[in-house]
């Protein structure tokens, strides 16, 4: 029962995302990062006060962690298939356009 719940919790945080997960992550990333700069600079100007620009800035870095370090589930849409390790004991005949590799 411990060992399920274990593994269910390890699956979880272990942080599996795809290729383009980690292309969207960043493209989030950046788009958020760049967002929250951009408003906590012209409102902090707009109203003279530099703790309004931190705090802007602040709040906007905290909703960028929160958006894209989890492993949201659309981060692994495209999961990549490996081929399974091979060795002489296993017997896999690998082939690449007829040739036999490895």
């Amino acid at each position: 029962m411990a060992d399920q719940l274990l593994d269910q919790v390890r699956d979880v945080l272990e942080g599996q995302i795809d290729f383009d997960g980690q292309r969207l992550a960043e493209l989030i990333t950046t788009v958020l990062l760049g967002a929250a700069g951009f408003l906590a600079f012209f409102l902090g100007f707009m109203a003279q006060d530099i703790r309004l620009t931190l705090w802007i800035g602040l709040v906007g870095t905290v909703f960028t962690f929160v958006v894209v370090v989890p492993p949201w589930p659309f981060f692994n849409k495209n999961p990549i298939t490996w081929l399974p390790p091979h060795n002489a004991i296993s017997g896999l005949d690998i082939n690449i356009d007829g040739k036999k590799a490895g």
